[in-house]
């Protein structure tokens, strides 16, 4: 899909985006994002950073280690993050929005089949040779993200640590604090200044909500949107953490939904593009039709919102700071370095034969050598895996 260029916001003269140009751009990125929060990342890197030139690479760092930091899809905050920065509180709920929109009306269409025929559609053909893809457009947002963020050895060495802690299975919010604790230490050794200005949080902030094993709680729409908020505000990490408080609130607590429910929830929200925090629009249709799939995604996207409007004024702030700017880079190393092993153990699944291996090394050649648009990557290879299964 083509922006036209009238909806070009390089071709304003004062510089802006038109928020038409914003939401098509958003709703094309909404269509092509396969592949998860890395493989959306790198698609956005690619589009509005090198292509449109919308934001500076410093800035999209800046805005994908502050997404990396604070509950909810980070990748969907990051969208929601450039379409505040280019039209402030108009373009954060238009790029949002957009983004989220093409995949929750293909969960909503896949939930309909769903409870209808009680089988997903198969579209394996088309997902074996988007994966290749994918992979290379993730390789290649690293590689060059890390030409900006990597600026010191000190930071190589965290990034390495990072990888390292990652493979070991350190959740990943702590290896993103510890890198952040490092180069604070690092700023703090070279300048001499006292430790004692760094503040832990304290354990007690946090609160656990729990109730009674066994009993089923009636379904209402109030209390699905709730439960979604609460997820909303407080998960961190990927799908598979997501998994962890879907399980614990729809299966085990309110007894709405069996374990297969939810795993076959869990499975649309994967393969299908988009943010797989879609997983909620799938359990809310389920659940109670295209009333409840609205008050699900509503309710789990919701705080992304609130946390990005909040914390975007903050950004400048805090790069004013140098403490704090240090901190920054630290975590956008870490970031960098949960992208990288996010890669290699997607590679390991996605590319399992030669065919695959095919794709991605031609995928490579003409993103690298030709640059052409990801976008068309992505419809080729699913035209591919069409024909070819079929």
């Amino acid at each position: 899909m083509l922006i036209p260029e009238s909806l070009n916001p390089q071709e304003h003269p004062d510089g802006k985006v038109s928020l038409a140009g914003l939401a098509l751009a958003f709703l094309k990125l909404g269509v092509l994002g396969f592949g998860g929060p890395a493989a959306h990342i790198a698609l956005m890197q690619e589009e509005f950073v090198r292509r449109r030139h919308w934001i500076s690479e410093a800035d999209f760092l800046d805005r994908l280690a502050a997404a990396s930091l604070i509950p909810g899809p980070s990748s969907t905050e990051v969208a929601i993050f450039i379409g505040q920065t280019k039209r402030g509180w108009r373009g954060l709920i238009v790029a949002g929005t957009c983004f989220i929109l093409p995949a929750a009306i293909l969960v909503s269409l896949l939930a309909a089949g769903y409870v209808r025929y009680g089988s997903l559609p198969q579209v394996q053909g088309m997902l074996y040779f988007i994966k290749p893809v994918v992979i290379v457009i993730i390789m290649q947002a690293v590689w060059t993200l890390s030409h900006t963020a990597i600026k010191t050895w000190p930071l190589a060495v965290i990034a390495l640590i990072a990888i390292v802690l990652d493979l070991f299975s350190v959740d990943a919010l702590l290896v993103l604090a510890l890198a952040g604790l490092a180069t604070a230490l690092v700023w703090l050794g070279r300048h001499r200044k006292i430790s004692k200005a760094l503040v832990w949080p304290s354990s007690k902030g946090w609160l656990t909500v729990t109730a009674a094993a066994g009993v089923a709680i009636p379904f209402g729409l109030p209390r699905l949107f709730f439960s979604f908020l609460k997820i909303g505000s407080v998960v961190f990490g990927s799908g598979y953490v997501l998994l962890a408080f879907l399980r614990g609130e729809f299966v085990e607590r309110l007894h709405w939904l069996t374990e297969t429910q939810l795993i076959d929830a869990v499975t649309v929200g994967q393969f299908t593009p988009g943010p797989v925090f879609t997983t909620a629009t799938f359990i809310g249709y389920i659940l109670a039709g295209i009333p409840g799939a609205v008050c699900a995604t509503l309710g789990i996207f919701l705080p992304g919102f609130l946390l990005v409007a909040v914390s975007g004024p903050l950004l400048p702030r805090i790069r004013r700071s140098a403490l704090a700017g240090a901190v920054l880079d630290g975590v956008i190393a870490g970031s960098l370095a949960l992208m990288a092993v996010v890669t290699w153990q997607f590679g390991k699944s996605a590319i399992l034969d030669w065919r695959a291996l095919l794709v991605g090394v031609a995928s490579l050649l003409l993103l690298w050598r030709f640059r052409l648009n990801s976008a068309w990557l992505i419809g080729g290879a699913a035209l591919l895996g069409w024909t070819w299964k079929t």
